[in-house]
C-alpha cells in the first residue's frame, strides 16, 4: 500500500545543520523538515505533503474524497501533529539523539513526559481496539502519519508492551506493509549505525533500562 507519486528525494543532513543553510531556507524558511516542491508550490508540512502527494496520485483509498471518512483522517492528521508528534519527540531526542552526540538521557525530562506520553498511548490503544487501522478498516495516510514518529519506538523506549492494540497495529500491521520496510533501513541507518537500540550495549539487557525533526 503506497502512494504512486513520482518525487525526487534530496537529503537533508539534520546532524551537520543542513536545514539551516540559506539555501535550504530560500525553500523552507522554518529551517525544518521535510519540505517539497511541485513547480512554483513548496510546501512545507510532513501531513500536507502526504495529502497532496495522495490527492495529486488519485490514491484515493488512503485520503477518501468521501467528506466524512476525510475529515477522520484529517483529525488524525492534525493530532498528530499537535499532540503525537511533540511528545514522541521528546522520547526521540533523550534516548536516540543523544547518545549518537555522546550525550546523556535526562530522565528528569522522560519523567516530565511521562504522563502524557501515556495518556496519549491510552488514546490510540482505545480507538485501536475499536478499528483494525486508525480510522477504519482501511490504512490510510493517517496511520502513516501517526506511525512515523515511531520508527524507532523500540530505541525510543515507547511503553507499547502497556497498550497491546497499540503494538500490534504497529508490529503487526504498518511494519509489514512494503512501503514501510522500504523507509525503515534509512531510519535505522541514520540513527542507530550501530544495528542496535541506542544506549544499550552488548551485554545490557532491555529490561534493565528505564522507561528528529519532522515537521
Amino acid at each position: 500500500m503506497k502512494i504512486q507519486a513520482d518525487y525526487n528525494n534530496n537529503y537533508i543532513n539534520y546532524f551537520t545543520g543542513q536545514h539551516k543553510s540559506e539555501e535550504y531556507k530560500k525553500i523552507n524558511p522554518h529551517a525544518t523538515v521535510p519540505a517539497a516542491t511541485d513547480g512554483d508550490l513548496v510546501i512545507t508540512e510532513s501531513n500536507a505533503i502526504l495529502a497532496y502527494a495522495a490527492d495529486v496520485s488519485g490514491a484515493e483509498s488512503l485520503y477518501p474524497k468521501d467528506l466524512k471518512q476525510r475529515a477522520l483522517v484529517n483529525k488524525w492528521l492534525l493530532w498528530e501533529a499537535s499532540q503525537w508528534f511533540p511528545s514522541c519527540y521528546i522520547y526521540l531526542v533523550e534516548y536516540v539523539v543523544k547518545p549518537l552526540l555522546q550525550s546523556e538521557p535526562d530522565q528528569k525530562v522522560i519523567d516530565g513526559e511521562s504522563e502524557r506520553m501515556n495518556t496519549l498511548c491510552e488514546l490510540l490503544n482505545d480507538q485501536l481496539g475499536k478499528t483494525k487501522w486508525l480510522t477504519g478498516e482501511n490504512v490510510t495516510i493517517a496511520d502513516f502519519a501517526v506511525a512515523s514518529p515511531m520508527h524507532l519506538h523500540e530505541a525510543s523506549r515507547l511503553p507499547l508492551e502497556k497498550y497491546p492494540n497499540l503494538k500490534r497495529w504497529m508490529t503487526e500491521g504498518m511494519e509489514q506493509l512494503d512501503s514501510w520496510k522500504n523507509t525503515q533501513g534509512a531510519v535505522d541507518k541514520a540513527l542507530q549505525p550501530n544495528g542496535k537500540p541506542n544506549g544499550q550495549s552488548n551485554g545490557q539487557s532491555k529490561a534493565a533500562q528505564p522507561d528528529a525533526t519532522r515537521q
